[in-house]
Protein backbone atom coordinates (compact mmCIF):
# COMPACT_ATOMS: atom_id res chain seq x y z
CA UNK A 1 0.00 0.00 0.00
CA UNK A 2 1.22 3.19 -1.38
CA UNK A 3 0.77 6.90 0.36
CA UNK A 4 -0.14 8.95 -2.66
CA UNK A 5 -0.82 12.68 -3.53
CA UNK A 6 -2.93 13.54 -6.70
CA UNK A 7 -3.35 17.65 -7.39
CA UNK A 8 -6.34 18.72 -9.58
CA UNK A 9 -8.47 15.39 -8.41
CA UNK A 10 -11.67 17.05 -8.10
CA UNK A 11 -12.63 15.73 -12.48
CA UNK A 12 -11.18 14.93 -14.97
CA UNK A 13 -8.15 12.99 -15.60
CA UNK A 14 -6.98 13.63 -11.31
CA UNK A 15 -10.26 12.36 -10.47
CA UNK A 16 -9.99 9.13 -12.34
CA UNK A 17 -6.36 8.69 -11.23
CA UNK A 18 -7.10 8.94 -8.06
CA UNK A 19 -10.44 6.85 -7.76
CA UNK A 20 -8.18 4.11 -9.37
CA UNK A 21 -5.63 3.73 -6.70
CA UNK A 22 -8.25 3.80 -4.02
CA UNK A 23 -9.94 1.39 -5.27
CA UNK A 24 -6.57 -0.50 -5.74
CA UNK A 25 -6.35 -0.39 -2.12
CA UNK A 26 -3.79 2.58 -1.91
CA UNK A 27 -3.69 5.47 0.71
CA UNK A 28 -4.92 8.73 -1.63
CA UNK A 29 -4.59 12.53 -0.52
CA UNK A 30 -6.55 14.26 -2.87
CA UNK A 31 -6.06 18.20 -3.47
CA UNK A 32 -8.99 20.32 -4.93
CA UNK A 33 -9.37 23.86 -5.55
CA UNK A 34 -13.00 23.98 -4.59
CA UNK A 35 -13.88 21.40 -1.77
CA UNK A 36 -17.61 21.75 -2.54
CA UNK A 37 -16.74 19.61 -5.75
CA UNK A 38 -15.81 16.87 -3.79
CA UNK A 39 -20.38 15.76 -3.41
CA UNK A 40 -20.35 11.82 -3.63
CA UNK A 41 -20.98 10.45 -0.96
CA UNK A 42 -17.62 8.41 -1.13
CA UNK A 43 -15.87 11.06 -1.80
CA UNK A 44 -14.42 12.11 1.84
CA UNK A 45 -14.78 8.54 3.48
CA UNK A 46 -12.47 7.17 0.99
CA UNK A 47 -9.62 9.31 0.77
CA UNK A 48 -6.69 9.55 3.36
CA UNK A 49 -6.88 13.19 3.25
CA UNK A 50 -8.16 16.06 1.31
CA UNK A 51 -6.55 19.32 0.93
CA UNK A 52 -7.43 22.46 -0.51
CA UNK A 53 -6.10 25.02 -2.19
CA UNK A 54 -5.89 27.34 -5.55
CA UNK A 55 -2.98 26.54 -7.41
CA UNK A 56 -2.89 29.82 -9.20
CA UNK A 57 -1.82 32.19 -6.13
CA UNK A 58 1.53 31.43 -4.86
CA UNK A 59 0.37 32.03 -1.01
CA UNK A 60 -2.50 29.17 -1.58
CA UNK A 61 0.32 27.07 -3.21
CA UNK A 62 2.67 27.61 -0.08
CA UNK A 63 -0.67 26.67 2.13
CA UNK A 64 -1.28 23.44 0.03
CA UNK A 65 2.49 22.32 0.89
CA UNK A 66 2.00 22.82 4.39
CA UNK A 67 -1.32 20.98 4.31
CA UNK A 68 0.71 18.24 3.20
CA UNK A 69 3.09 17.97 6.17
CA UNK A 70 0.48 16.28 8.26
CA UNK A 71 0.73 13.35 6.07
CA UNK A 72 4.42 12.82 6.34
CA UNK A 73 6.59 11.61 3.36
CA UNK A 74 4.21 10.49 0.10
CA UNK A 75 5.37 7.43 -1.93
CA UNK A 76 4.29 9.19 -4.87
CA UNK A 77 3.19 12.68 -5.62
CA UNK A 78 1.14 13.25 -9.07
CA UNK A 79 1.42 16.81 -9.99
CA UNK A 80 -2.32 16.42 -12.22
CA UNK A 81 -3.70 19.83 -11.83
CA UNK A 82 -3.71 22.23 -15.20
CA UNK A 83 -5.41 24.30 -16.85
CA UNK A 84 -5.29 25.61 -20.58
CA UNK A 85 -6.59 29.37 -19.09
CA UNK A 86 -4.14 32.50 -19.48
CA UNK A 87 -3.35 33.90 -16.95
CA UNK A 88 -3.15 31.09 -14.50
CA UNK A 89 -1.58 28.72 -17.34
CA UNK A 90 2.22 29.68 -15.90
CA UNK A 91 1.07 29.10 -12.04
CA UNK A 92 -0.47 26.32 -12.18
CA UNK A 93 0.96 24.04 -15.02
CA UNK A 94 4.48 24.85 -14.14
CA UNK A 95 5.07 27.16 -10.74
CA UNK A 96 3.28 25.10 -8.65
CA UNK A 97 4.77 21.46 -9.31
CA UNK A 98 8.21 23.67 -8.73
CA UNK A 99 7.02 25.20 -5.19
CA UNK A 100 5.43 21.99 -4.02
CA UNK A 101 8.00 20.08 -4.93
CA UNK A 102 10.60 21.87 -3.36
CA UNK A 103 8.39 22.88 -0.30
CA UNK A 104 7.20 19.04 0.57
CA UNK A 105 9.41 16.32 2.16
CA UNK A 106 11.15 14.83 -0.82
CA UNK A 107 8.71 11.93 -2.27
CA UNK A 108 9.95 8.62 -3.51
CA UNK A 109 8.33 8.99 -6.74
CA UNK A 110 7.29 12.45 -9.03
CA UNK A 111 5.30 12.66 -11.61
CA UNK A 112 3.91 15.38 -13.69
CA UNK A 113 1.46 15.83 -16.65
CA UNK A 114 3.02 16.46 -19.58
CA UNK A 115 1.29 16.75 -23.10
CA UNK A 116 2.18 16.19 -26.47
CA UNK A 117 1.91 20.31 -27.24
CA UNK A 118 5.05 20.69 -25.15
CA UNK A 119 7.03 19.72 -28.29
CA UNK A 120 5.97 23.28 -30.02
CA UNK A 121 6.49 25.31 -26.22
CA UNK A 122 9.48 27.94 -26.31
CA UNK A 123 12.35 27.97 -24.35
CA UNK A 124 12.64 31.82 -24.20
CA UNK A 125 12.37 32.08 -20.29
CA UNK A 126 11.80 35.81 -20.49
CA UNK A 127 7.83 34.32 -21.34
CA UNK A 128 7.93 32.84 -17.85
CA UNK A 129 9.12 36.42 -16.02
CA UNK A 130 6.81 38.10 -18.13
CA UNK A 131 3.67 36.05 -17.44
CA UNK A 132 3.13 36.01 -21.53
CA UNK A 133 3.48 32.36 -22.30
CA UNK A 134 1.60 29.66 -23.57
CA UNK A 135 0.34 26.33 -23.06
CA UNK A 136 2.19 24.66 -24.75
CA UNK A 137 5.25 26.66 -23.08
CA UNK A 138 3.94 25.77 -19.62
CA UNK A 139 3.60 21.85 -20.64
CA UNK A 140 7.78 22.39 -21.62
CA UNK A 141 9.14 23.47 -18.61
CA UNK A 142 7.20 21.13 -16.56
CA UNK A 143 8.25 18.41 -18.70
CA UNK A 144 12.11 19.82 -17.88
CA UNK A 145 11.35 20.41 -14.47
CA UNK A 146 10.42 16.66 -13.91
CA UNK A 147 13.55 15.50 -16.52
CA UNK A 148 15.85 17.71 -13.90
CA UNK A 149 14.94 16.64 -10.68
CA UNK A 150 15.67 12.68 -11.98
CA UNK A 151 19.41 13.37 -11.98
CA UNK A 152 18.58 16.05 -8.72
CA UNK A 153 17.72 13.62 -6.20
CA UNK A 154 18.83 10.47 -4.72
CA UNK A 155 16.21 8.45 -3.56
CA UNK A 156 13.31 10.31 -5.60
CA UNK A 157 12.60 9.05 -9.18
CA UNK A 158 10.99 11.45 -11.43
CA UNK A 159 8.95 11.02 -14.94
CA UNK A 160 6.84 13.10 -17.21
CA UNK A 161 3.90 11.69 -18.97
CA UNK A 162 1.87 12.70 -21.94
CA UNK A 163 -1.87 11.20 -21.22
CA UNK A 164 -3.16 11.89 -24.62
CA UNK A 165 -5.81 14.12 -25.80
CA UNK A 166 -9.05 12.69 -23.87
CA UNK A 167 -12.45 13.84 -23.65
CA UNK A 168 -12.08 15.54 -20.47
CA UNK A 169 -13.64 19.31 -19.72
CA UNK A 170 -10.09 20.69 -20.75
CA UNK A 171 -10.09 18.25 -23.63
CA UNK A 172 -13.46 18.55 -24.71
CA UNK A 173 -15.80 15.80 -25.80
CA UNK A 174 -14.46 15.18 -29.45
CA UNK A 175 -10.79 14.00 -27.76
CA UNK A 176 -10.10 11.46 -29.86
CA UNK A 177 -8.07 9.48 -27.28
CA UNK A 178 -8.97 6.88 -24.90
CA UNK A 179 -10.27 8.33 -21.40
CA UNK A 180 -9.49 5.01 -19.80
CA UNK A 181 -6.09 4.96 -21.06
CA UNK A 182 -4.92 8.71 -20.20
CA UNK A 183 -4.71 7.74 -16.39
CA UNK A 184 -3.16 4.46 -16.24
CA UNK A 185 0.49 5.23 -17.22
CA UNK A 186 0.30 7.82 -13.89
CA UNK A 187 -1.11 5.19 -11.27
CA UNK A 188 1.61 2.77 -12.97
CA UNK A 189 4.15 4.44 -12.28
CA UNK A 190 3.25 5.83 -8.74
CA UNK A 191 2.87 2.08 -7.81
CA UNK A 192 5.26 -0.30 -9.64
CA UNK A 193 9.07 -1.35 -8.84
CA UNK A 194 9.82 -2.21 -12.11
CA UNK A 195 9.90 0.41 -14.60
CA UNK A 196 12.40 0.71 -16.89
CA UNK A 197 13.66 3.61 -16.89
CA UNK A 198 13.42 3.84 -13.34
CA UNK A 199 14.30 7.37 -13.52
CA UNK A 200 13.71 10.18 -16.31
CA UNK A 201 11.34 9.03 -18.59
CA UNK A 202 8.44 10.80 -20.69
CA UNK A 203 5.73 8.44 -21.21
CA UNK A 204 3.09 7.90 -23.35
CA UNK A 205 0.21 4.89 -22.76
CA UNK A 206 3.45 3.28 -20.90
CA UNK A 207 5.85 3.53 -23.68
CA UNK A 208 8.73 5.76 -23.24
CA UNK A 209 8.58 8.80 -26.07
CA UNK A 210 11.40 11.56 -27.19
CA UNK A 211 10.43 14.72 -25.52
CA UNK A 212 11.57 18.54 -26.87
CA UNK A 213 15.35 17.80 -26.62
CA UNK A 214 15.70 20.77 -24.68
CA UNK A 215 13.83 19.12 -21.79
CA UNK A 216 17.03 16.59 -21.71
CA UNK A 217 19.65 19.67 -22.00
CA UNK A 218 21.37 20.23 -18.28
CA UNK A 219 21.70 24.16 -19.30
CA UNK A 220 18.30 24.67 -19.98
CA UNK A 221 17.16 22.72 -17.18
CA UNK A 222 19.90 24.72 -14.96
CA UNK A 223 18.37 27.62 -16.44
CA UNK A 224 15.03 27.17 -15.81
CA UNK A 225 15.20 26.07 -11.98
CA UNK A 226 16.72 29.35 -11.32
CA UNK A 227 14.18 31.34 -13.05
CA UNK A 228 11.38 29.90 -11.21
CA UNK A 229 14.06 30.13 -8.00
CA UNK A 230 13.94 33.62 -8.76
CA UNK A 231 10.13 34.21 -9.55
CA UNK A 232 8.94 32.22 -6.46
CA UNK A 233 11.70 33.16 -4.11
CA UNK A 234 11.72 29.39 -3.07
CA UNK A 235 15.01 27.22 -3.38
CA UNK A 236 14.67 23.95 -4.76
CA UNK A 237 17.29 22.35 -2.92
Amino acid sequence: MALILVTGASTGLGGNTANALADDGHEVVVHVRNPKRLTGADDTSRWKGVITGDLAELDEIRGVARQTAEFGRFDAVIHNAGTMHSPEEITVNTVAPYVLTALMTKPARLICLSSSMHRTGSTDLRRLTAGTASYDDTKLWVTTLALALASRWEGTSSHAVDPGWVPTRMGGAGAPDDLAAGHQTQVWLATHHDVTPATGGYWYHQQTQTPHPASQDEEFQARLIQVLESRTGVSLD
